[in-house]
């Protein structure tokens, strides 16, 4: 819908010139730090917040021996954590931005000195609170505390069997929204939308990466989380966000579109290569293996998902990043599917309150419906098993990845069965949970896929149904329903690369002992390691989790990825492994089957099953694949490096890459080196 009309081409464009980022930040050698130096603070401030920090920190060490065996309890220190840490890394790296700060500081420790003091009496005050409330959880993937914030309505009590509306809000860019910035923000203002008898909850989404890789899985953490303390209808979920925010709830949508009642997108990218020619004024010389990792976070390659995924876009009339929903709106016409886009008349980079009532108008609507429980129809399309699900079907195995697969299956109610086309998929399963199978539980459940018709199992008397099916050479059968215990090397959900993939679980990064086959190698692996750890802290906002080679134990290899630096000479982990990844690695170089790299110019980067443990990653030499010019937009923040690359360290590394890329590639489906 249009609340007014669309501007002429070059008023249009006038505008995107007007609002562009500039030139300076298209220049790769003159890049400024994201986030960039804070300002001093007096020294008589300095000393009292870090007193005021340590002896919080006291109170927390403290509570972890009092409360030892009181899970219940003990589960609530993340949420005192998170005020040590916001005041903490405000000091310890330099992160204050505004001469009010060190004020919000001392309340931040306050909030945090009465939290300790209420938990260590028994009591936690916090988790009936309504208005705005800040809490906190340990991650998985780095074990760091992550902090986010709730809009808690008045209708809500402890132990109440009411249910609740959730909202999940993503926030703008700003490369000073430290924990410190972000807290005190949380405890000021509820934010863009409130609807009744909702709560809300705000996503740090580690700082200012689009909600992309751990950005990504911080709300499933902080869902998680949230689920442990308030009821909440899971039907009634919904997804929003603008400008960086908005490009967020873009990519929610079309990667999980059967989690969410509905989603609406404000003003924010929703993909890479034509918004950065729009709104930065770059010119882009991708490489043929950065062009294709586009399509991990490119939501236009995954339009059709939306046909599962209420929507209600939104843009100001003339704001250059308009660009965005019309882009999206392009693509699902394609599909068939006609995009609501409220535009705001003459508004720039900001809601139009008309604008914002007609959106909460169409999407309390929607949410008030709920998410329907079984569609008989789903449209699904991805590039990687990262995203594979959508309502009850499920993509196991793909033929080629980053080509785009396809699915389009529904239920035959007359045929008792169901019928499905697919492309480029080689694996999948159809899954219908209880109750909601509408089968006649005497027959068998007639599947056709791509016109091959196969005879599966019934329904259960639960009125719940699964059914998997492979192709080989062309031929769809009826395949046993657990394969995850095969011994199978192949590509599945979660195991499927590229190196960036290994940063979105568990990880532990290795540090070798011994000494390097080349010492200008092992300096280059050195110096990699220091920048992947310091940028980590930097841009994911956690604390790498680092051993020493011969620490790692077998607990370690079972529950982690592995990020092993060095090489076969210096680090013990990757002596053991070496002989069992698919690139050759010796003291002469780096074999890849019609080329051999010298080891004295040369060192691979790759992502590969841990060959001690195949349920996990193991990456070598490398953190997160963008570097520091990719800070600058958001846009750009996406993978460089595919699953393996070959890296001249003779070569200087700059802000886009860690030295020449000599050659790179992805591994097929059954993690094999194959040329390009």
């Amino acid at each position: 819908m249009k609340l007014t009309r669309v501007l002429s081409l070059a008023v249009y464009c006038s505008v995107i010139n007007s609002f562009a980022d500039g030139p300076t930040d298209n220049l790769a050698d003159k890049v400024r730090r994201v986030p960039p130096p804070g300002i001093a603070i007096g020294l008589s401030d300095r000393t009292e917040l870090e007193k005021g920090v340590g002896d919080l920190a006291s109170q927390i060490e403290a509570l972890r021996v009092s409360l030892a065996g009181k899970s219940a309890l003990l589960e609530s220190i993340p949420d005192i954590q998170v005020f040590h840490k916001a005041v903490d890394w405000a000091l310890r790296y330099d992160e204050f931005y505004k001469t009010n700060e060190p004020t919000s500081a001392r309340a931040i420790l306050q909030l945090g000195e009465a939290r300790a003091r209420a938990l260590g009496e028994g009591r936690v005050p916090w988790n009936s609170s309504t208005g705005l409330v800040v809490r906190g959880y340990l991650s998985k993937i780095d074990g760091s505390v992550q902090p986010y914030g709730l809009v808690v309505p008045s209708s809500f009590a402890p132990n109440s069997a009411h249910k609740f509306r959730l909202d999940f809000w993503f926030h703008g860019r700003g490369e000073q929204l430290t924990e410190l910035d972000f807290l005190n923000g949380r405890l000021k203002s509820a934010g863009e939308f409130t609807p009744p008898d909702t709560i809300v909850c705000h996503l740090y989404g580690r700082y200012c990466n689009a909600n992309k890789f751990a950005g990504e899985i911080d709300l499933f953490e902080a869902w998680a989380d949230i689920r442990k303390h308030y009821p909440i209808d899971e039907s009634r979920v919904v997804i929003r966000g603008f400008s960086m925010g908005g490009a967020a709830c873009w990519q929610f949508a079309v990667h999980y579109p059967s989690l969410w009642a509905a989603a609406a997108p404000g003003a924010g990218f929703s993909e890479t290569p034509d918004f950065l020619k729009v709104f930065q004024k770059e010119e882009l010389k991708p490489s043929w293996f950065e062009q294709k990792l586009w399509r991990w976070y490119d939501c236009t390659e995954y339009a059709i998902n939306l046909y599962n995924c209420p929507t209600v876009a939104y843009s100001g009339e003339i704001d250059n990043q308009k660009q965005a929903a019309d882009i999206m709106a392009a693509a699902l016409a394609k599909e068939g599917i006609t995009l609501t886009h409220i535009i705001g008349p003459q508004t720039g980079h900001k809601y139009h309150p008309d604008a914002k009532a007609e959106i909460n108008r169409r999407i309390d609507s929607i949410a008030v419906q709920g998410r329907e429980a079984f569609p008989s129809k789903v449209k699904f399309a991805t590039h990687t098993l990262r995203y594979n699900h959508s309502a009850w079907v499920t993509v196991d195995g793909l033929e080629q990845h980053w080509e785009q697969a396809r699915i389009e299956a529904e239920i035959d109610q007359q045929g008792n069965g169901i019928k499905a086309n697919s492309r480029n998929i080689s694996e999948l399963t159809f899954s219908i949970p209880a109750g909601l199978a509408p089968f006649d539980l005497t027959r068998k459940v007639s599947v056709t896929i791509d016109g091959q018709t196969l005879n599966a199992a019934s329904a259960h008397s639960d009125r719940s149904w699964t059914a998997h099916f492979t192709k080989q050479a062309g031929t769809w059968t009826i395949a046993p329903l657990d394969q995850s215990s095969t011994d199978e090397l192949r590509k599945r959900h979660g195991l499927q690369g590229p190196i960036d993939d290994a940063f979105m679980d568990s990880f532990l990064m290795v540090r070798p002992t011994g000494q390097p086959l080349n010492a200008k190698a092992g300096t280059w692996a050195s110096n990699e390691q220091a920048h992947a750890v310091e940028h980590w802290r930097r841009q994911f906002r956690g604390e790498v989790r680092v051993k020493a080679d011969a620490e790692i134990t077998d607990a370690d290899i079972a529950s982690n990825n592995l990020v092993l630096w060095g090489d076969p000479s210096s680090n013990q982990l990757l002596s053991r492994i070496v002989s069992n990844l698919p690139l050759r690695w010796d003291a002469q170089g780096v074999h890849t089957g019609d080329a051999i790299y010298p080891a004295d110019r040369y060192v691979p980067v790759l992502i590969y099953p841990n060959p001690l443990n195949p349920k996990r990653y193991v990456v070598v030499n490398s953190g997160f694949t963008f570097r520091e010019y990719d800070y600058l937009n958001n846009a750009r923040q996406v993978a460089k490096l595919p699953d393996w690359a070959i890296i001249d360290v003779t070569q200087p590394v700059t802000s886009r890459a860690p030295g020449g890329i000599a050659a790179a590639g992805f591994f097929n489906e059954r993690w094999e080196l194959t040329k390009k």
